[in-house]
């Protein structure tokens, strides 16, 4: 039965493509929340939701406001509560080929192919925001996880934002947990599988590091001061949070990273909005953790704190109704993290800071604002590893995502998108066997939805 589901899912995804590009799309609306505020579009912030166009940005950029009377929450209907749930339940397929398994050798003495499908649910997310009073505004969202056998739960967010200090867009002030100000923005992600969820550099860690704090794509808790000009076409960003990867409870020992990104953006008529910007994040972090005498962290005390950083560029560039998001990124780990070295004691003899480069290419072609074909090429390289003896190769990411959403509901109470995917990732070296290159599959299908 598996291996006739495993053949029938390229078909079942083409004619799942194909159906939803035969459908006649409905004018497109507002997503719920501040579309319900304001009585926007969707279309007027969204090129295709979750991605934002040049107007959402400029939205965002002030605080969620559109900087007139209705800003104020006075305006919202007493019965109306600014929020948003969104969860997906879907379809996947997870393939990696080579999985350690025991046999009669011993454990862990064999790799073999596995395959694993079946109908799922992704965690849910609460989202509400807006504004508290007139420029000081607000992002809370509670997330949900789903682990199977029991739920978690967690804040993904949790800020709030003064805007236009000394009256100018120039100078606002944000204090919580946040996303990093990325433009190209993990978090409005238009890719949803296992595996091609996320951005690879957003979280590439090379291995063998111990060094879990330079993700850029996960969300921070600290302070950012952040401006724009009064269109959003020049912005920059500068954020100061602890070492921590947004844990809460402060267990790292004191530790903090600093995030700074600028970018500037240049209109060519009908070709659309270009922008071009680049990025530093550069922290330092612990390489052991004391323990007291129950086995809890004590948080303090000398932790053999080591530096590292991470630098690039990134541009969104259009030509009418396709655009392409291009990410570089060049990464560097103290030798301490690279060998996994707790910071009281020597190196290794031959250690070396790990350093890395990296990009990806993402591509979207907006047919309209309610259908929408992605695909992304990701790579990283490996420049340096921590240790003389390990090969080049070593930790080297092939990515590649090819996707679909389509939107037969986009009002201001409600949306919903149709989607397909499939992603493949493919890292030299790892296999936990042979160490050969492990190659991991997702194939997708599912209803993404908000209210």
């Amino acid at each position: 039965m598996a291996s006739r589901l495993s053949r029938g899912v390229p078909f079942l995804s083409a004619l799942v493509i194909v159906l939803w590009s035969a459908l006649a799309p409905q004018p497109a609306a507002a997503i719920p929340a501040f579309a319900r505020k304001y009585g926007l579009p969707c279309s007027g912030c969204h090129e295709a939701w979750p991605k934002l166009n040049v107007f959402g940005q400029t939205f965002k950029d002030n605080g969620y406001q559109l900087m007139n009377d209705r800003d104020s929450p006075i305006w919202q209907n007493p019965a109306y509560w600014p929020a948003t749930m969104r969860i997906t339940p879907h379809w996947h397929r997870e393939s990696a080929n080579r999985v350690a398994v025991d046999t009669i050798a011993g454990p862990n003495t064999a790799e073999v192919k596995t395959i694993q499908h079946g109908f799922d649910l992704s965690g849910l997310d609460i989202l509400t925001g807006g504004t508290l009073h007139s420029n000081i505004s607000f992002l809370l969202v509670p997330s949900l996880e789903n682990t199977g056998d029991q739920i978690s739960g967690s804040f993904e967010s949790a800020w709030v934002r003064f805007d236009n200090l000394a009256k100018t867009p120039w100078l606002n002030f944000k204090m919580g947990k946040f996303e990093l100000d990325n433009i190209i923005s993990e978090k409005r992600g238009m890719t949803l599988s296992d595996q091609g969820g996320g951005y690879q550099l957003y979280h590439f860690i090379p291995v063998g590091s111990t060094n879990s704090f330079g993700q850029i794509g996960d969300n921070q808790l600290g302070i950012e001061i952040l401006g724009h000009s009064k269109n959003s076409y020049t912005r920059y960003s500068a954020a100061f949070f602890s070492s921590n990867d947004g844990a809460v409870g402060v267990p790292n020992g004191n530790a903090y990273t600093g995030y700074f990104t600028a970018s500037r953006a240049f209109d060519t008529g009908r070709l659309g909005v270009q922008r071009v910007g680049a990025y530093y994040l550069v922290g330092e972090a612990p390489t052991f953790f004391q323990h007291t005498a129950d086995g809890g962290v004590t948080g303090v005390g000398p932790t053999g704190k080591k530096s590292f950083h991470r630098e690039g560029v990134f541009a969104l560039v259009y030509v009418k109704k396709l655009d392409f998001s291009l990410y570089y990124q060049h990464g560097w780990d103290n030798a301490f993290f690279g060998t996994g070295t707790p910071g009281d004691q020597p190196l290794p003899i031959e250690a070396r800071a790990p350093t890395w480069n990296g990009g990806f290419v993402e591509t979207h072609y907006t047919v309209h604002p309610q259908l929408i074909f992605i695909q992304r090429c990701e790579f990283v390289r490996m420049s340096r590893q921590a240790f003389t003896t390990s090969p080049s190769s070593l930790g080297n990411i092939d990515a590649y995502t090819f996707a679909t959403r389509w939107y037969p509901i986009m009002l201001s109470r409600a949306g919903l998108a149709l989607h397909g995917e499939y992603s493949l990732v493919r890292q030299q070296g790892v296999a936990p066997v042979t160490f050969r290159s492990l190659a991991q599959s997702s194939t997708f299908l599912g209803l993404d939805f908000d209210f």
